[in-house]
Order: C-alpha cells, then sequence, then structure tokens
C-alpha cells in the first residue's frame, strides 16, 4: 500500500541518520536496519520492526538482544535521527532541545562515556541544548550547569541553579 511504503520509506531516512549516531556510541560495533521476514509464500515482507546488525561478529538479530545499555544508546540514537529527519524537510522548523529522562543508570562507564560523548557533540558548536533528567551521581560530575530540584517537607519541590 502507498501508506506503508512511505511511511518506511520515511523510516529509513531516520534509520541512516541514526545510524550516524548509533556507530559513534558503539564504537562501530552496531547499525539498525529494519527488518524483513518471509511470509508463508515464500515472499519478503517488510515492515517496521528493527533489527540490529553487529559488526563484530557479522551478525544480524533482534533488537530485543540488545542490553539495557545499548537499548538506550538505540533509543537515543533514534530519536535524535528523527529530530535530525524534521529539522531536514519541515522548511526551517528547527528543534533546539531534547530532553534525555534517565536510562544512564543501565550503563556501564564505557558506555556512558560513549553517550556522554555524543551529547556533548550535539552541544558543541550549538547544534541543540540537550537536557539530562538523571539520578545518577556520575553524572553530577560531567554536566557544568544543573537545575537541581529537591523534595521539600512542606510537600513542594526546591530548585537549585549549579555552574562549574
Amino acid at each position: 500500500e502507498l501508506e506503508t511504503y512511505v511511511q518506511m520509506s520515511l523510516f529509513d531516512r531516520i534509520i541512516r541518520r541514526a545510524n550516524r549516531r548509533f556507530s559513534v556510541m558503539s564504537s562501530n560495533q552496531y547499525d539498525l536496519k529494519r527488518s524483513s521476514a518471509a511470509d508463508a509464500d515464500g515472499r519478503i515482507q517488510t515492515g517496521l520492526d528493527l533489527e540490529v546488525i553487529d559488526h563484530f561478529n557479522g551478525t544480524t538479530r533482534s533488537v530485543k538482544s540488545l542490553s539495557g545499555g545499548e537499548s538506550f544508546m538505540a533509543s537515543l540514537s533514534l530519536a535524535i535521527g528523527l529530530s535530525d529527519e524534521i529539522q531536514s524537510r519541515a522548511g526551517g522548523i528547527r528543534l533546539d532541545t531534547m530532553f534525555v529522562d534517565e536510562g544512564f543508570g543501565s550503563l556501564d562507564q564505557d558506555t556512558l562515556d560513549q553517550a556522554m560523548n555524543a551529547m556533548q557533540d550535539l552541544t558543541e558548536g550549538g547544534e541543540r541544548l540537550v537536557g539530562i533528567i538523571s539520578h545518577v551521581a556520575e553524572l553530577k560530575e560531567r554536566i557544568d550547569k544543573q537545575i537541581v530540584v529537591t523534595k521539600e517537607k512542606s510537600g513542594g519541590s526546591a530548585i537549585r541553579i549549579v555552574e562549574g
């Protein structure tokens, strides 16, 4: 159907953009691709499901097999890829700000470094403002400008700006 074709075409563009980020975050280990499977008649059916190509061992498998940290990086890459594609096609619309909510607690040290480097690349040169919502203590040391929200006994919250 035409609608499915258009969706797949747009999804392929988003995946290409996402793979630029995912490849960097995964040290060139992973790329994403739309999955394809043979139906009962042997015809190839393609849809909007994803698979991951593992360049280190030459396999292609379900994205469901990724670890928590790898899934986080894939999701972040797709979000950035979607943002990039919208900006490229939307005639002057800019998506300058994005917020990433959690996921950092599932990352090992190397993966955290790669994810933080990728987000830092986004913010350099004013490409985007990236807000991180997290409870991971190590991020406090790595983020220069913070809005710290603490719960108060009165039932409200207090906000403190930290720079440094």
